[in-house]
């Protein structure tokens, strides 16, 4: 017994003192919050709230590949449009709206609130909170000197603004 509570003790403490850098809204992040959606819809949350997140994790996915995609196709002019992560961004979401269109999910008359379709209103809403959250974290960034306000900054903006964005409809519309 006092074996194990020493190993789980020098454990932590290993954990704190030899931290790596982790890169934000890696693909960990990515699969962890994806397969949170999917379980979301199962577990029978709403729809708009459900979009929300979509969205959310679409655009985490376009400011994660975009770099990525700029280091491939420095030279080629036409591809490197898709290097832009707000570009990368707006093209995912048009994606995922027509495919939504196409598994006729869209458009359904009891799926509505506020007049507009929640699914629809949940991808804006995502898309536009996440695009908020990443103009915080850069403003913020740039006041600071061009140093991150805190460790993982990156991080909390965008997600933070995505979750009250969330809470605000969640208790707003008692959804």
């Amino acid at each position: 017994m006092i074996i194990v509570v020493f190993f789980i003790l020098i454990s932590a403490f290993l954990l704190f003192v030899s931290t790596a850098p982790v890169a934000a809204q890696c693909p960990v992040c990515i699969v962890t919050v994806g397969g949170g959606m999917f379980l979301a819809q199962r577990l029978g949350i709403d729809d708009l709230l459900v979009s929300i997140w979509i969205s959310a994790l679409n655009t985490a996915i376009a400011f994660y590949l975009a770099p990525k995609i700029n280091s491939g196709v420095r030279r080629n002019k036409i591809l490197q449009i898709f290097a832009n992560p707000w570009i990368l961004s707006i093209l995912l979401y048009l994606t995922t709206i027509l495919y939504f269109q196409f598994t006729n999910q869209l458009g359904v008359s009891t799926n509505k609130l506020l007049g507009f379709d929640k699914i629809f209103l949940g991808q804006t809403i995502g898309l536009l909170t996440m695009f908020a959250g990443n103009y915080l974290y850069s403003y913020f960034k740039t006041k600071n000197g061009n140093k991150a306000l805190f460790p993982y900054s990156k991080v909390v903006f965008p997600v933070g603004m995505v979750l009250l964005i969330t809470l605000i409809f969640k208790f707003s519309f008692n959804l």
